[in-house]
């Protein structure tokens, strides 16, 4: 019979109730109602975390163990009993429940009745002021984490206590949620739900009654760890202790990291990573914390933490089940922390029975009392032992080795209340489970716990169970369900070369579910095995340590404290193999990111993301969520379905509670890495009457100076539709602007006009009637600049089937890329009119029936690349082109690269001929004339050549009968084509002039013949030539030339046989204008030629001439005559045809008496005559040809002119004086022979202004006038020496000096006489020569030796002319008188071409 037990505290004074008075009661009952409501809601949150299970799963399945068929008989005989007996046990505890209901709620009324009434009566009336029993102290926490401030306050009457922080107010109603503050029995709180760091402040506690007040005061310090990463905050209690050098300020590299690993129950491993630490400092080394299933494992003697020597080291020294789970090691760095997770698996130790089964796991003491204490266990995993029939519980005082079994007979659930322990003493307590093989190995003990009563404990609602008359167990109300049911359907899919993903549907019967147990199975072994040993809480679990190439099933049992379900159904058989050839890493997705809240009704939350930047080995089909309130670490599953949107709706949420959200993705290689958590979420209402943000940024076709952003409409609307859109963008280092003043109506906008190379982030705001909503989420960052190698899409129009398609390549590709195609930015999917193909690289929309409707914005994004994207938009015109091209080649003609046409060949031939583009063998065609079909024969001759694709017909005798319409027809296939050339009129008249030509010349080349006609050639020492090429030549070929019908004959005979002859005409010019003639002939016939030198062509000469002469002219050469200055320019060949101008400080000179303008074939020159100050300045010559003008320049000023005038001067003195010295005009021989006895008279005429005085001298001595020899100067004219009867004394070198003040000269005969009878003698040869005779002297001097003249090229530039030199007088046989003076020396009378003149120097 089942009893009531009752717990230790309320069998403590029963009495001395009667006196309270009903409303108390009723005050107590409410209270007791309230609080009894908070403390069941508190033990449910308790005992859902004392059932959470392991985060990550994995195991190497062991040898298979196989039940036999007596213990399966056994196995589903115990199971129908204990299904039974369950029944008849629920109905009995429903009856007990409603029976003791009443009786536990009056104890516990009047306990409270009872204590409340002993302290009114303990308590005195005397007033008394504020006092702190107990003050605020100060905390320092993590950001996230909450912190409780509570103090103690007494005083009469009662004080009222306010919070202040920062000496301001604290309202909860300011930020509801956050704040909550009681008081309760004099202990007042203030509790901060969850601290950021804007709340470090110091907070005050002011106490006050109507004796006064008082205040207590303590800080909150807050920290955010380093990087602010939300993933690395810690519950309060387990945040590490500050230093004073923090962690954060190391950089720390992990190396080496722990892999999954596989221990065995009661051994040891130890998870080691090595690591890089920067500074390396001994007495501050790195702090790193351990986790399990997200739990902070603090040192002891069950886990070792090493830290140091370049590696973190978890020891694990006695090894229980309790030990599998995922381990975490996570470091603090400067960057915030870095973390890494693997997970371990624990298998069950060989049984000390055989077929005996596991041990039990997570043993822990509920409940605790002074005289009882409730242990729970869970089940172990069996799979070929036999069935669990019960458990037995072992308890020992701490301190003592001696363990002691608590009940007789085994417990069949997986609770037990603990009876008979000492008051104050401490125990442990383990588990050993029975089957019908015998006792399993005990678990791992529990933790130490003390038998006391605790003060104020709140009893849960419970039922009582006598267990074998004599103990009893405690049972929550809400446990009398039973085991779960089965899990739904399992299935399996392929990760790696060792593991399977495994997920299944949850039952439909939870019953407070533990977790679940996962077996595997060789397909056609019918032996299982576990692949976990502690309950797994999640449907979905990586089994790793499978055999490579085996294939295996699967099946699923839930758990709870009644024991195992049935078995799920079994998977559908999978062999173990990769999923992707390179590895789970690619086979996976990578992480989602960018997650955001879309709409919140206070009750449900929906929420978005975005997809992982890489899908990895196929398609993503499944996207998991999780969620944990902000301030807890554990996470709980979501959607134990996948969902395929990225869209979420989150139910059961509570209102002004904040969440944080993980989401996975996984496609048919598992499921990939979770997201880093989103920023804390708070479950409220939207109420507000603009619109939601708009969410799932992304961006396309990012080139240097443009890009394309897309999002998603918002799902909450506000109080009206959304109208559109509002794109905000900013530059880093900037601030956020509209790109948009007008909203704009659809979900993308191509921004322009961005600076190449530059970060940008955007924002998207909805519009509706009531305003503008809130910005979505800020994009991740995008800079301005093309992938290299990016391309653009081609638009074109298939030259076989005529289709009209638009092609992409991408410049990169990953194995599971896929080209995704969009019509203004919405995905093409199933439309039937488009086609599309992708083959590596290269991905081609073609359309099918394209039409108006096809108009619009094409574009294609390369998924898992940087962003391969781009886009082309059809327009009308466009569209129409193509239409066009794809109905010509839908209706092939044959191609013509060339219409018919006619060239006319070199014997006269006519040739008609097209050319196709592209031309097949099987080609056919005909040529009609004048609607007459030609065929080929030896006067038409018709023929093709495939790979040119030309059509030929040749003519042999084109004549006036061939005036007529040529067409040719051409059929190729299903193509055809024709082409028509109209040959009549004045066009075939052209046809058959050419035709005739042709002939007559094919007839001229049968004989000698130009083969080109005369041209000229303008050599460059400006010799024009006449040349011409001759052919078909031989020795016996004549060549003549002819100018105007007048044979030249050239110095050199034309060389015929060298196949080229030219007729060189040197100083050309006018003169040389003419018909000029070449003929050509032998025995075979003639061939003539003519040029005609003559307007234009004479032109063109001149110029041809001009540009060598212009290009070597020199520059302009100052020279000195007696006229005036002259201004000389040399070049290779000069005549006055060439079109020169004489420039003065820049006005044309025009040739005058004064400015006389002319030339010589060497050179161009202008002469000054008589020059004056005015001609002064910069003068210069341009000679001109056909296309450039050659300058060249002389500047006369300043001494340049000084000095040029002073020698114009001399010069010009020097010839007057040249001009009007004594001189011999003529009369006297040079030798003159003479015989004795005769008279010699030597007469001759003289001249000089003035008059000439005249000496004669013998022998260069003067000569007196006497009887024998006389001296006459009759009218200052005429002088005359007459020697009469010569004698041989008279014989000699005559000479006579004629002079004035300007000069003179000598002038020798030389006299021989010879006697009467004898032969006259050789005169002597010598010319007669005159020298100048000084002005001074009258007796003669040595006749010296005239200077030569020379005229030198280039001469020296001078300013000074010479002398011009004077003829040598014969010698005298009479000797003369030495000349005092000799004569001045002659100089060259013009200066080298070749030289520039200087500025002249100064005398």
């Amino acid at each position: 019979m089942a009893t009531k037990v009752m717990h230790f505290n309320q069998k403590k004074h029963v009495s001395h109730v009667s006196h309270h008075s009903s409303h108390t009661t009723k005050h107590v009952v409410k209270e007791h109602s309230s609080r009894k409501s908070s403390s069941k809601s508190v033990n449910q949150v308790q005992h859902t975390h004392t059932t959470e299970a392991m985060a990550e799963p994995a195991y190497t399945v062991p040898a298979f163990r196989q039940r036999s068929a007596d213990e399966i008989e056994e196995y589903q005989r115990v199971s129908s009993h204990v299904g039974k007996g369950l029944a008849s046990i629920q109905k009995e505890l429903h009856r007990m429940r409603v029976v003791t209901k009443t009786q536990v709620e009056n104890i516990a009324i009047k306990r409270e009745v009872q204590e409340m009434m002993h302290k009114k009566m303990t308590s005195t009336d005397t007033d008394k002021a504020p006092d702190f029993m107990v003050a605020l102290r100060p905390h320092t926490v993590w950001e996230k984490t909450p912190v409780k401030l509570f103090c103690t306050v007494d005083g009469h009457p009662r004080p009222i206590v306010k919070w202040y922080k920062g000496g301001k107010p604290v309202d909860p109603l300011s930020a509801p949620g956050k704040y909550k503050i009681e008081s309760k029995y004099g202990v007042h709180s203030l509790i901060i739900s969850r601290c950021m760091v804007s709340d470090t402040a110091e907070y005050s506690a002011v106490a006050t009654n109507s004796h006064g007040s008082t205040t207590s005061k303590a800080s909150v310090i807050v920290k955010r760890p380093a990087g602010g990463a939300y993933g690395s905050c810690q519950l309060f209690g387990q945040v590490p202790h500050l230093t004073v050098i923090h962690h954060s300020k190391l950089e720390i590299t992990m190396l080496d990291r722990f892999g999954v690993s596989f221990g065995t129950e009661g051994g040891s491993i130890s998870l080691v990573c090595t690591m890089v630490v920067v500074p390396d400092l001994p007495n501050v080394p790195p702090l790193a914390q351990w986790y399990r299933d997200d739990k902070l494992l603090k040192a002891g003697k069950l886990a070792e933490i090493k830290v140091g020597g370049g590696a973190a080291t978890l020891t694990l020294p006695h090894l229980a089940k309790d030990d599998e789970g995922l381990y975490t090691l996570r470091m603090w760095t400067k960057d915030g922390t870095t973390e890494h997770s693997a997970y371990l698996f624990v298998k069950d130790a060989a049984p000390s029975v055989a077929g005996a089964p596991g041990a039990p796991i997570s043993v822990k003491a509920f409940d605790i009392n002074s005289d009882y204490v409730l242990v729970a266990w869970k089940p172990p995993n069996t799979t070929n032992e036999a069935a669990i029939t019960g458990y037995f519980v072992d308890k020992r005082e701490s301190g003592s080795a001696t363990w002691s079994q608590c009940n007789d007979a085994p417990v069949q659930i997986c609770k037990y209340p603990v009876h008979g322990l000492n008051v104050g003493h401490a125990y442990h307590f383990r588990v050993r489970a029975v089957n019908s093989a015998g006792i399993s190995r005990p678990s791992r003990e529990s933790d130490k716990v003390t038998a006391l009563d605790p003060a104020e404990r709140e009893r849960l609602q419970v039922t009582v169970i006598k267990l074998d008359g004599k103990h009893e167990v405690v049972i929550k109300d809400d446990d009398l369900e039973g085991v779960p049911s089965a899990p739904g359907q399992v299935v399996a899919t392929r990760n790696t070369k060792s593991s399977v993903f495994v997920q299944w549907d949850p039952p439909k019967h939870p019953n407070h579910l533990m977790g679940y147990y996962i077996d595997a199975s060789l397909v056609g072994s019918k032996t299982w095995a576990p692949c976990n040993h502690k309950p797994y809480k999640n449907t979905r679990f990586l089994v790793h340590g499978l055999t490579p190439g085996e294939t295996y099933v699967f099946r699923v049992q839930a758990v709870n404290v009644y024991g195992l379900s049935d078995e799920s159904q079994e998977s559908t058989p999978i062999a173990v193999e990769p999923a992707l050839k390179r590895g789970v890493e690619y086979a996976t997705p990578s992480a989602p990111h960018g997650i955001t809240m879309l709409s919140c009704d206070g009750a449900s939350m929906i929420i978005a993301w975005n997809s992982p930047k890489h899908r990895g080995g196929s398609k993503i089909n499944a996207y998991y969520v999780d969620k944990r309130d902000a301030d807890s670490l554990a996470w709980k599953e979501v959607n134990s379905a996948p969902t395929k949107t990225r869209t979420y709706t989150v139910d059961g949420l509570t209102e002004g509670t904040f969440y944080e959200f993980k989401v996975q993705a996984g496609n048919l290689a598992g499921v990939g890495v979770p997201s880093a958590p989103s920023t804390p979420l708070k479950c409220e209402a939207w109420t507000s009457a603009v619109p939601g943000p708009a969410y799932d940024l992304a961006f396309r076709e990012v080139r240097g100076d443009s890009l394309v952003i897309l999002w998603k409409a918002p799902v909450y609307t506000g109080a009206s539709a959304v109208t559109g859109y509002i794109v905000e963008m900013a530059k880093k280092g900037h601030h956020y602007h509209p790109l948009n003043e007008e909203a704009i109506g659809h979900c993308y906008l191509q921004v322009t006009g961005l600076e190449a190379g530059a970060e940008y982030t955007f924002k998207v705001k909805a519009v509706n009637a009531e305003g503008v909503g809130k910005a979505s989420q800020t994009s991740e960052p995008v800079f301005a600049k093309a992938l290299p190698g990016t391309q653009e899409i081609q638009c074109g129009v298939d030259e076989d089937t005529g289709d009209i398609f638009l092609s992409f390549e991408a410049c990169e590709i990953s194995e599971t890329s896929n080209f995704a195609w969009s019509k203004n930015y919405k995905e093409i999917s199933d439309c039937t009119r488009v086609s599309i193909e992708t083959k590596g690289k290269h991905s081609k929309l073609t359309f099918v029936n394209p039409d108006v409707s096809d108009l619009g914005a094409f574009s294609v994004h390369v998924t898992d690349t940087d962003g391969v994207s781009a886009s082309h938009t059809v327009t009308e015109d466009a569209l129409n082109t193509m239409l066009e091209l794809s109905y010509n080649i839908r209706h092939p003609i044959v191609p013509l690269k060339h219409q018919l046409n006619y060239e006319v060949l070199e014997k006269g031939h006519v040739r008609f001929w097209l050319q196709c583009l592209k031309m097949s063998p099987a080609v056919n065609y005909r040529f009609i004339v004048n609607d007459k079909e030609v065929t080929s024969s030896d006067s038409h001759k018709i023929s093709h050549d495939v790979n040119t694709g030309v059509i030929q017909m040749t003519v042999d005798h084109f004549s006036k009968a061939s005036e007529a319409t040529y067409t040719v027809q051409i059929h190729d296939g299903r193509a055809k084509n024709q082409s028509s050339l109209v040959l009549v009129g004045d066009v075939f008249k052209a046809a058959l002039k050419e035709a005739e030509f042709q002939r007559s010349e094919h007839i001229r080349k049968q004989g000698p013949h130009f083969a080109e006609y005369l041209s000229y050639h303008v050599d460059d020492d400006c010799t024009v030539l006449l040349v011409c090429k001759v052919a078909n030549v031989k020795k016996e070929t004549v060549f003549h030339w002819f100018k105007d019908e007048e044979e030249i004959v050239p110095e050199t005979p034309p060389n015929v046989m060298s196949g080229s002859v030219a007729l060189p005409i040197s100083l050309f010019s006018r003169k040389d204008q003419g018909h000029y003639k070449a003929k050509l002939s032998d025995d075979r016939g003639k061939d003539t030629s003519v040029f005609d030198i003559s307007g234009q062509v004479f032109d063109d000469i001149i110029n041809a001439i001009a540009h060598i002469a212009g290009s070597s002219a020199s520059e302009l050469v100052l020279q000195c005559t007696p006229e005036g200055i002259r201004l000389q320019c040399y070049m290779k060949y000069y005549t006055e045809e060439i079109r020169t101008a004489w420039l003065h400080k820049d006005s044309k000179i025009s040739s005058s008496e004064k400015m006389r303008i002319a030339g010589t074939a060497e050179m161009a020159w202008m002469q000054i005559r008589e020059p004056s100050e005015k001609e002064k300045g910069h003068y210069s010559i341009q000679i001109m040809d056909a296309t450039k003008s050659h300058t060249r320049t002389f500047d006369l000023s300043g001494q340049a002119y000084t000095d040029a005038y002073e020698e114009y001067l001399r010069l010009k003195a020097a010839a007057f004086a040249e001009k009007n010295r004594g001189r011999v005009v003529g009369g006297l021989p040079d030798v003159v022979t003479i015989m004795e006895q005769k008279t010699l008279s030597l007469t001759c005429t003289v001249w000089g202004d003035p008059s000439p005085e005249v000496t004669w001298f013998k022998n260069e001595n003067e000569v007196v006038s006497t009887e024998h020899a006389k001296i006459t100067l009759e009218a200052n004219k005429f002088a005359s020496l007459t020697i009469t009867a010569v004698t041989s004394e008279d014989s000699g070198k005559y000479s006579i000096n004629v002079r004035n003040k300007y000069g003179g000269e000598f002038v020798e005969i030389t006299v021989s006489v010879y006697k009467q009878g004898e032969s006259p003698p050789e005169p002597k040869m010598g010319g007669r020569g005159a020298t100048p005779a000084p002005l001074a002297s009258k007796t003669p001097a040595k006749t010296p030796t005239p200077a030569q003249s020379p005229i030198p090229h280039p001469p020296t530039p001078s300013l000074k002319s010479p002398t011009p030199s004077l003829r040598s007088p014969a010698k005298s046989p009479t000797p003369t008188p030495k000349s005092p003076t000799p004569p001045r020396r002659v100089k060259s009378p013009s200066p080298a071409r070749s030289l520039k003149s200087p500025t002249p120097p100064r005398k």
